[in-house]
C-alpha cells in the first residue's frame, strides 16, 4: 500500500485543525473566563455550557465536531483506505487533546472523535451518541456518558464498521485515559 503526499499532509492538517480549540476561542468571543482555568478546567463544550450557557456551548460543540469531520471527509472523498482515514481522525483528536496553538493543554476529544465517526461510519456514530445518552442518564454526568460510549466503541465498530476497529480501540483508550481524573473525583465525592 502506498501513501501519497496528500495523505501525509492531511494527517498533519487534521492535527492542526484539532489544535484549534473552540472552547477557548468561543469563550474569548463571548468574553467568558478561560475554560482551562474555571469550572471543570476542561476546554470543552460541557464546561462552556456551565460558564456561558447554551449558545456558546452549541458553537463549541459544532466546531469541535467539525474538526474531526472535515479532515475525515476530505480523506473520504480522496478515497483513502480505512487505515489512512483512521490516522486522520486520530490526528484530529490528538490535536484537540494536545493543541499546538494552546500550549498543548486541550480537552478530552469526545466531540472531535464523534465528528470523525460521523464520516467514517455514521451508524456507529449514532449508536455512540445513544450510548453517551444512556451513560449520561444513568450517571448524571457528561463524562459518564463519554466513558460508556468509549467502552462501547470497539464493540460497535466490530459490529458495524470492522475496518475501523483499530481506530475505535485507540480512541477508546485515549478517551478513557483523559477521563481518569473524573473517575478519581467521583470516587472521592
Amino acid at each position: 500500500m502506498s501513501v501519497d503526499g496528500f495523505a501525509i499532509l492531511l494527517v498533519l492538517l487534521a492535527y492542526l485543525a484539532g489544535s484549534v480549540n473552540a472552547a477557548i476561542l468561543v469563550c474569548r468571543g463571548f468574553r467568558l473566563p478561560d475554560p482551562r482555568t474555571t469550572g471543570s478546567l476542561n476546554p470543552g463544550a460541557t464546561n462552556v455550557l456551565r460558564l456561558g450557557g447554551k449558545l456558546p456551548a452549541i458553537l463549541t460543540l459544532i466546531i469541535d465536531v467539525a474538526k474531526g469531520a472535515l479532515p475525515a471527509w476530505l480523506g473520504e472523498i480522496r478515497g483513502f483506505s480505512p487505515l489512512v482515514l483512521s490516522l486522520v481522525v486520530l490526528a484530529a483528536v490528538i490535536g484537540h487533546l494536545l493543541p499546538v496553538f494552546f500550549n498543548f493543554r486541550g480537552g478530552k476529544g469526545v466531540a472531535t472523535a464523534l465528528g470523525g465517526w460521523l464520516v467514517v461510519s455514521p451508524i456507529t456514530a449514532l449508536m455512540l451518541v445513544a450510548c453517551w445518552l444512556v451513560g449520561l442518564s444513568l450517571l448524571h454526568r457528561s463524562a459518564g456518558g463519554a466513558l460508556v460510549a468509549a467502552l462501547a466503541a470497539p464493540f460497535l465498530a466490530w459490529w458495524q464498521a470492522s475496518e475501523f476497529i483499530l481506530l475505535a480501540c485507540l480512541l477508546s483508550l485515549v478517551l478513557i485515559i483523559r477521563h481518569l481524573p473524573n473517575l478519581r473525583a467521583w470516587r472521592l465525592s
